[in-house]
């Protein structure tokens, strides 16, 4: 990685962002996180734009795909390439997630954390060479 990429962390487990944010510093990557979409999209109206979103599908409140199309609505991070890591992996999900703009769709429960690192750097060299 030529400069650290910003990624924000975005999922409702406060257990598993901070797991995440630790994994994610340990490889090199500035991280931000949000404890929920509320929080999220409080940081991203406030001027915040990561490189890359990793966020959760089942929060309270508001779910990833509902945040997701707020995000899109307000034209906010456009160019923020965006991942999904959930528990829920059926094709419709990943579909509703594609129809959104999501760059890539991990499922949490066949992923270690540092499978997850690995599947980010991919997508983002993926994404590059697009």
């Amino acid at each position: 990685m030529d400069t650290p990429k910003k990624i924000l962390i975005v999922d409702d487990d406060s257990f598993l962002l901070d797991m995440y944010a630790l994994k994610f510093t340990q490889a090199g990557y500035t991280v931000d996180t949000a404890l929920g979409p509320k929080i999220c999209l409080e940081k991203l109206r406030g001027g915040l734009v990561p490189d890359i979103m990793l966020m959760d599908i089942v929060m309270p409140e508001m779910d990833g795909f509902e945040m997701l199309e707020v995000i899109n609505a307000e034209g906010l991070i456009a160019h923020t390439i965006k991942i999904v890591l959930s528990n829920r992996g059926q094709s419709a999900d990943v579909a509703r997630g594609q129809a959104l703009g999501v760059s890539g769709y991990i499922v949490k429960a066949n992923t270690t954390p540092t499978e997850v690192i690995g599947r980010v750097a991919e997508i983002i060299t993926t994404k590059k060479t697009a």
